[in-house]
């Protein structure tokens, strides 16, 4: 039941990408294992990111089910075909319950994915990670799999009106080799090691880039470190305490 929604899915969303003339870059993808479960873990710079992050997953014709907010779950368009995906719904008041669904998806095989940020990073940097995927993948006994993703932030994020025109955006993808979740390593350790992988493969997704921004209206999306405009780590955490 689940494939039925999710294949015409995809084929949905791979129409809106060419429509939109986007140029994905997308390298890495033998990274992805062919059978057994993994959990997928990206940095979260857009609303779409777990539809590129999904897309990493195809050339080896695996589906990823990901946790997402409850509320996606509750609305009457978006509810029904989530489920039918098999994606994960996360109440952030009962973590706990989303947790063992993701275990038990991961134990039958499935690759979950997971934003260990949480939420959308608005200064386009990496935040800190929680250690729920190291969890997950030790207490499973999966691999990691580390990704970033780097130009889907111009196409919509926090703060930012939606560009869904024909605007030849550029998208990168990059997808690391899996690290092992040894339960001999406390969570802590190995929650550390996969950020800096994803720091790393974002970094590289960064300086393949093809494009720069326009033009002074144009560096919104580019972080504060790399000559743009975004807001600093610590203007956002100035922003969200008032």
């Amino acid at each position: 039941m689940a494939e039925l929604a999710y294949r015409p899915a995809i084929g949905l969303a791979q129409t809106l990408f060419k429509a939109w003339d986007l140029k994905i870059d997308l390298k890495g993808t033998e990274n992805i294992p062919r059978t057994g479960g993994a959990v997928l873990v990206s940095n979260h710079i857009s609303y779409l990111d777990f539809i590129f992050d999904g897309l990493a997953a195809l050339p080896q014709k695996r589906l990823v089910r990901f946790m997402a907010k409850e509320s996606v779950f509750r609305h009457k368009i978006s509810g029904p075909l989530m489920r039918n995906m098999k994606h994960i719904p996360v109440d952030r008041k009962q973590g706990e319950t989303a947790y063992a669904h993701a275990l038990a998806s991961l134990r039958s095989g499935e690759i979950v994915g997971v934003f260990p940020e949480a939420t959308i990073s608005q200064s386009f940097t990496l935040k800190s990670f929680k250690s729920g995927a190291a969890r997950m993948a030790q207490e499973a006994g999966v691999p990691l799999i580390p990704m970033a993703v780097w130009g889907t932030q111009r196409l919509w994020t926090k703060g930012h009106p939606r560009n869904f025109k024909r605007s030849h955006t550029p998208i990168t993808i990059r997808v690391g080799e899996a690290i092992e979740a040894s339960r001999d390593k406390y969570a802590g350790a190995i929650t550390r090691q996969v950020r800096e992988r994803v720091q790393e493969l974002l970094e590289a997704a960064q300086r393949a880039y093809p494009v720069r921004p326009k033009g002074p209206d144009d560096t919104w999306w580019m972080p504060a470190h790399l000559g743009g405009t975004a807001p600093t780590p610590e203007e956002v955490k100035a922003a969200e305490a008032r």
